[in-house]
């Protein structure tokens, strides 16, 4: 059970291509309970736990996600590692619909969220390091994995992360860029740190959907994203495959 891994569902993953669902668990938690039941099942050759951040049928904003409850469901199922699949909308150059991106940092917009565990009732201060918010080991792999597959893909990118569930303004956008940003997203965080302060490995597989505010004339609307997501959901399951057969 120490490397069991779990692959967290996003905008439009709302179950995870080619898993054999042998089981379902709804684990208590200090916290209430996970966004949904967390599906166990194969993928392959894989033992693998499938968890839809957002609920069923998606109606779970970002902001409102019980990340808390997520993680520490997942960890108390034996999971290691998790692998978070993340719609994003697409600022620096080359980002356009359909690009697969693997971001190595992110910057937290987000404000008001439940974002550690440490309520000060242990009386020990938890202090985590988080230089790299995506766990470096199991990037390089994830990272190693695209190229080998020759699935086209940005291999560093840094995520920003807002708070929603609106769409930021073209202003905020440009800002952003300046802070040095290439994605924009609403739900890595708490979720990497809270992966963190649990001792998850926590990688991301961004799937850009939309050209952020600003920088296309066509409004932005979610059957967009979702229209980009149905597209391009072979490529993040051939990756998913992939990177789990070669940890087998």
């Amino acid at each position: 059970m120490s490397d069991a891994i779990a692959v967290v569902g996003g905008t439009g993953v709302d179950e995870l291509e080619g898993l054999e669902v042998v089981s379902s668990h709804l684990p208590e938690t200090p916290f209430g309970e996970p966004s949904r039941p967390i599906q166990e099942g194969r993928l392959g050759d894989a033992t693998v736990y499938f968890l839809q951040r957002h609920g069923s049928p998606g109606a779970i904003p970002p902001h409102r996600i019980n990340y808390r409850a997520n993680l520490w469901g997942l960890h108390a199922l034996g999971v290691r590692q998790v692998v978070a699949i993340n719609a994003v909308g697409g600022i620096s150059e080359g980002m356009r619909p359909g690009r697969l991106v693997i971001p190595h940092q992110l910057v937290d917009y987000t404000w008001g969220r439940e974002h550690t565990f440490d309520d000060g009732a242990s009386g020990q201060l938890q202090h985590i390091d988080f230089s790299d918010p995506f766990d470096p080991v199991m990037r390089r792999h994830l990272v190693a994995v695209a190229s080998t597959e020759r699935i086209p893909h940005t291999s560093e990118a840094v995520y920003g992360v807002t708070q929603g569930p609106r769409l930021e303004t073209a202003a905020e956008i440009r800002r952003m860029a300046r802070d040095g940003c290439d994605v924009v997203g609403m739900t890595a965080m708490p979720e990497a740190a809270l992966a963190r302060e649990l001792g998850l490995a926590y990688v991301s597989i961004c799937m850009v959907v939309n050209p952020a505010a600003g920088l296309s004339d066509e409004p932005i609307t979610l059957d967009m994203m979702r229209d980009t997501l149905r597209r391009e959901a072979a490529v993040v399951s051939q990756l998913l495959g992939a990177f789990l057969a070669a940890r087998a």
